[in-house]
């Protein structure tokens, strides 16, 4: 299971890399063209907002994974064992029920614009709103998992304090 998860973020790392590799040549290359030739790209404008949609979604997959987040913890540092664990679990259960609410709505708005087409690409709608999916499903497995291991007892009392420490 360990290698199906570490072969899903590095592909999550790779679509990151295409997205912003997409989203960067599409609009040089519009501005180039559109400078120096006096054309462009029509589809450019299109794909790129949804390659950066992707790679902010995306992005946010990993962040969780990582704790790279924003947070404050100064408050939580300061309690005990238990008291962090208490302040871990609600903030996870809480996390959860916004998740879930995300991946709601999303499912809904991916149904409902599934037969409304993008002007240009002529690409469904529904593509912006599955990457809401996508994102729910994965940060809601990632909390899950998170969530499990510290009512499991299987994490360090440092783990239970999910901000990534700040940079010296």
């Amino acid at each position: 299971m360990t290698k199906a998860v570490e072969a899903y973020f590095r592909f999550l790392r790779l679509a990151l890399a295409l997205c912003l590799a997409g989203m960067v040549v599409l609009v040089f290359g519009n501005v180039v063209l559109r400078y120096a030739f006096n054309s462009g790209i029509t589809v450019s404008e299109e794909l790129a907002r949804l390659f950066f949609l992707y790679l902010t979604f995306l992005g946010g997959i990993v962040a969780m994974r990582e704790h790279l987040h924003l947070g404050v913890d100064s408050v939580v540092r300061r309690l005990p064992a238990g008291g962090r664990k208490a302040c871990f679990v609600a903030g996870h259960v809480l996390m959860l029920l916004a998740t879930a609410l995300f991946l709601r709505g999303s499912w809904e708005q991916a149904a409902i614009n599934l037969n409304v087409k993008m002007p240009v690409t002529g690409v469904s709608m529904a593509v912006v709103y599955g990457v809401g999916v996508v994102f729910s499903i994965s940060v809601g497995l990632i909390l899950l998992h998170e969530l499990y291991r510290a009512l499991a007892g299987r994490m360090t009392e440092a783990e239970l304090v999910p901000v990534a420490a700040e940079a010296a």
